[in-house]
């Protein structure tokens, strides 16, 4: 039987409970990246999405870098990224740019993302290897993870991100499979998300591959459970679990706020699944602590 998981269904839902109250503490590091950041005009996902944990993950010299312009061709409804039907014309200095401020800010961690580009006829998917190629280069200390979009799920598209050989590829699923079409864009799909995940597993066996999965918003824990299932039968080796927050009125509202204990349990399941990193809690996002995923 479908058992939802205990939450605060019976409260104001625009209260948030204490255990998703940030303490904003800005380091020095915090300010020499956001510097750099606007000097060079480089996008992060930290910005654009309003990521709880920007203080925390900049203060420690890790960061989530959005490439590919900052106009997505999507509209997911819980996405706070600004979506057109065409993207910006691409920027042939950002691999460069890009790699040049993580070496200068001595990133230990760049996680590169970027918004989806259906307008693109690889999707983006050369600029992305580009991007990897020149860090490495220039910051061979430096590990690279990607979080690429589905690019469709083609994979010659896929091939030259893997040839790249970034540290960690992921892909995310967002959420349970009954509710993809309530808060992904109709060209997203769940069987297409799996078919990523297992197809850069098939082309580079010993990369870890990774996946994200937001809760609150509606969905069973026995959903949760066939979700995680699901994403360790095509072998992916890093899950996160957080809690969805509202980004605006105009977003998807959040369903619930789920205790910690929660959290707790999907860890759990989820290592007894056999995935070799779990990261699961309220804050929790898909970059959240990637550093410690890279060896």
């Amino acid at each position: 039987m479908n058992q939802r998981v205990i939450g605060l269904r019976d409260r104001p839902q625009s209260r948030k409970p204490a255990w998703l109250r940030v303490q904003f503490r800005r380091s020095d590091d915090y300010f020499d990246v956001a510097r750099t950041l606007r000097t060079m005009n480089l996008h992060t996902v930290c910005e654009e999405a309003h990521c709880p944990n920007s203080t925390e993950c900049w203060g420690r010299r890790t960061a989530t870098f959005m490439i590919l312009g900052d106009l997505c061709t999507r509209s997911c409804h819980f996405c706070a990224v600004k979506s057109a039907r065409v993207g910006s014309p691409l920027d042939s200095t950002e691999p460069f740019r890009l790699a040049e401020a993580v070496k200068n800010l001595g990133i230990k961690h760049a996680v590169i993302t970027s918004v989806d580009r259906d307008d693109l006829p690889d999707g983006g998917a050369e600029h992305f290897a580009k991007c990897v190629r020149e860090i490495k280069k220039r910051s061979p200390a430096s590990k690279v993870e990607v979080l690429i979009p589905d690019f469709h799920s083609n994979l010659e598209s896929l091939r030259m991100v893997v040839d790249s050989k970034p540290d960690i590829i992921g892909h995310n699923i967002e959420t349970v499979k009954r509710l993809q079409s309530a808060l992904r864009d109709a060209k997203a799909s769940y069987e297409t998300s799996l078919k990523v995940l297992k197809i850069i597993k098939m082309l580079a066996q010993t990369v870890y591959t990774k996946s994200s999965l937001m809760v609150g918003v509606g969905e069973f824990e026995n959903e949760v459970l066939e979700t995680l299932k699901d994403l360790r039968s095509v072998k992916v080796d890093i899950v996160t679990v957080g809690q969805y927050l509202q980004p605006s009125k105009r977003h998807f509202p959040v369903a619930e706020y789920l205790r910690p204990e929660v959290f707790d349990r999907y860890r759990n399941e989820a290592e007894r699944l056999g995935f070799k990193y779990v990261f699961s809690g309220p804050l929790v996002r898909s970059s959240y602590h990637a550093d410690k995923a890279s060896g």
